[in-house]
């Protein structure tokens, strides 16, 4: 069964940044000072002549009309967001899929899989139950929320996600566990392909894969989520750049036509992990209706989608308060169309109290 190491109480640091905003730059102080730039009074400033005004205070300040220098700011700009995204406190917080029979998903995961049931969400008008579980508290493990809609029971989980991944200690009996239980195995214990690590491949009862990794003790043994993408370069610049993850290492494996990334926030025996993978020539994938999205905290969810937007990411709900409870979360696709939440971190402890 599962071992786990004991984690620090949170790995989430409260910083002054999400409390911080920008000021805003009086107008009045702006014409008042242009006009002392031009020598000019601030009356003229936006009469009829303005544009001319206004393009001598551009050649004062410094900016010429070819646009270099406001293209060296732009990059400036990028180089400074970047920096921020790196030196964000993120902490990938839960994976959202939806189930048919939230009893009999809660029923396998904590049976078979030994993972606790930490909570549960009802929300009537909105027709819909969540169920948390996981191998940790949520303030400081990656845990699986399940989502119920009232009235479906079965979803489309499509050709793009791959698996979740669970570090084990002896795999071969989880998979005589999982049999016991009446799941359904489906690749027996044995090496990886091209490697030796031993692993297996069960199947909940919605059909969702989890491969099962013969590891040692380890904080995190919900340890991976797997998606398929169809440009590998692509979209490891993108989680690096937009959601300042660590490139933690690549296999290739020519003899089966594919290549994995391994994604993350530090090193996987300690933190989950997002595998990429790519299938030699596929470059679009079915991705269904069942998994959902990954939860990412953040300490700034107004910044965090200003650098999606700016290296290739699509905002699919702007950034701010939750009607109801308050907590600021901002949407996103990535280039392959995955969806992930940012939360912000604050507000999640908030929210768990």
């Amino acid at each position: 069964m599962v071992r786990i190491i004991p984690m620090a109480a949170s790995s989430i640091r409260p910083s002054l940044t999400c409390l911080s905003s920008s000021p805003r730059f009086p107008i009045s102080l702006f014409s008042r000072n242009l006009s002392r730039t031009l020598h000019v009074p601030q009356s003229q400033l936006f009469g009829l002549n303005s544009h001319k005004l206004l393009r001598r205070s551009v050649n004062c300040l410094g900016v010429a009309e070819s646009g270099k220098p406001a293209q060296a700011s732009t990059a400036t700009a990028q180089d400074d967001l970047l920096t921020w995204v790196k030196n964000d406190k993120r902490r990938m917080l839960h994976v959202v899929y939806r189930v048919g029979d939230l009893d009999r998903t809660i029923k396998f995961y904590t049976e078979c899989l030994g993972m606790k049931l930490l909570r549960k969400r009802d929300i009537p008008e909105e027709k819909y139950t969540n169920a948390f579980l996981g191998y940790g508290p949520e303030d400081s493990h990656f845990v699986i929320e399940l989502t119920y809609n009232y009235g479906v029971d079965k979803y489309d989980i499509g050709a793009g996600f791959g698996h979740f991944g669970i570090a084990v200690d002896d795999v071969a009996k989880t998979v005589e566990l999982v049999k016991a239980k009446g799941g359904k195995v489906a690749r027996e214990p044995g090496p990886v392909k091209g490697g030796k690590t031993v692993i297996a491949f069960i199947e909940d009862p919605d059909g969702y894969k989890f491969e099962l990794l013969e590891r040692g003790p380890t904080p995190e043994p919900l340890c991976q989520v797997m998606l398929r993408v169809g440009d590998l370069d692509r979209a490891i610049k993108f989680y690096e750049k937009a959601f300042g993850m660590e490139l933690l290492r690549t296999r290739d494996n020519p003899e089966y036509k594919y290549t994995i990334a391994m994604m993350g926030y530090g090193p996987e025996d300690k933190f989950p992990v997002l595998e990429l993978t790519y299938n030699y020539g596929v470059t679009e994938y079915d991705k269904g209706n069942a998994y959902a999205q990954i939860a990412i905290g953040t300490d700034d969810v107004y910044k965090t989608a200003e650098a999606i937007k700016l290296f290739g990411g699509k905002i699919t709900r702007e950034p701010g308060p939750l009607p109801g409870i308050s907590t600021k979360i901002t949407a996103c696709l990535d280039p392959d169309g995955w969806k992930s939440v940012f939360v912000d971190n604050i507000d999640f402890l908030k929210e768990l109290e």
